[in-house]
């Protein structure tokens, strides 16, 4: 089934503590994936930045949202444990119990009345479902996908010349080709048909790889992949980068996968990804650190 918004969990969890007994949060997350049936890879999905489990973020805000209301409260670092309140409200059976239903406790709309004091209107209260971090999440995924699409506009209105000092810059970045002057030295001087330019693998130089930069709208066939295969091979190499601003045919990619040389195949996407992370063509204008509580901190000797 799919993974439960955090709302969705917030009974079952009240419902696990429901025995008085002091429960850690992970003892939480697993009892509640069990009980959702969850499969082995839904319990392993990321966030996208990566960092916690999806289940795993939302059980420990629906944790929190039911300290805030007063039904839980937490016993020491990762432990948690029913209040009278919360045994009151499972007297009297509800079916289901969600941020509207929290509302009846005056700690929680406290709570939600801080969070909720700034003028606009939160993400999260558009997207009630979301967990703070995923809200977050889902709006920088949106602003990066944005500048993505500007990157790949402003690259087709460019030169072929200046795409090619883009590929420069980019690999330079990325921690390829020495210094920037070699680099830029190599690329587009290669004078073999199939091949733009060469880069060195490492700063000490102790491989090289042949780059092909595309600066096409049209799909990238096979045929253009074979062409730099055969140039490698020619030049006796067995790695090659292939940058192109559109994409890859099926066949292209599926091509790749059984010839002996290396090629790396990077298509518009991927390449305004790269240009995003290593901040070519794009700059910061802000950063934000998501912090929590250090209880270690906390404890006293």
């Amino acid at each position: 089934m799919p993974i439960p918004d955090y709302q969705s969990i917030m009974l079952p969890l009240l419902q696990l503590a429901g025995d008085r007994n002091e429960h850690s949060l992970r003892e939480a997350i697993e009892t509640l994936a069990d009980e959702f049936q969850l499969t082995p890879s839904e319990r392993k999905e990321l966030l996208p930045s990566g960092q916690q489990e999806i289940f795993d973020n939302r059980v420990g805000w629906a944790r929190t949202y039911l300290k805030k209301a007063g039904l839980l409260e937490t016993t020491r670092r990762g432990y948690f444990r029913i209040k009278e309140r919360g045994l009151n409200v499972l007297q009297n059976k509800p079916k289901k119990i969600n941020n509207k239903f929290l509302e009846q406790f005056d700690e929680y709309l406290e709570f939600k009345n801080k969070r909720n004091s700034t003028k606009q209107k939160s993400t999260q209260e558009e997207h009630p479902l979301e967990t703070p971090e995923e809200s977050l999440e889902a709006a920088y995924q949106k602003l990066r996908e944005g500048l993505a699409t500007e990157l790949l506009q402003a690259i087709l209105k460019c030169s072929p010349t200046f795409f090619e000092r883009l590929v420069v810059d980019l690999l330079v970045k990325m921690g390829y080709g020495g210094s920037r002057k070699e680099a830029g030295q190599a690329l587009g001087k290669s004078g073999d048909g199939g091949i733009d330019g060469i880069i060195k693998e490492d700063k000490l130089g102790l491989d090289i790889i042949y780059i092909q930069a595309k600066r096409w709208e049209g799909t990238v066939g096979r045929p253009e992949i074979q062409k730099f295969a055969g140039a490698l091979q020619g030049n006796r190499a067995k790695k090659g980068i292939f940058l192109t601003t559109s994409g890859f045919s099926k066949e292209a990619t599926e091509y790749v996968k059984y010839i002996d040389s290396k090629i790396i195949l990077i298509d518009g996407d991927r390449l305004s990804e790269y240009m995003i992370d290593y901040n070519v063509g794009a700059s910061p204008i802000a950063s934000y650190e998501v912090k929590r509580i250090d209880v270690d901190y906390f404890l006293e000797e």
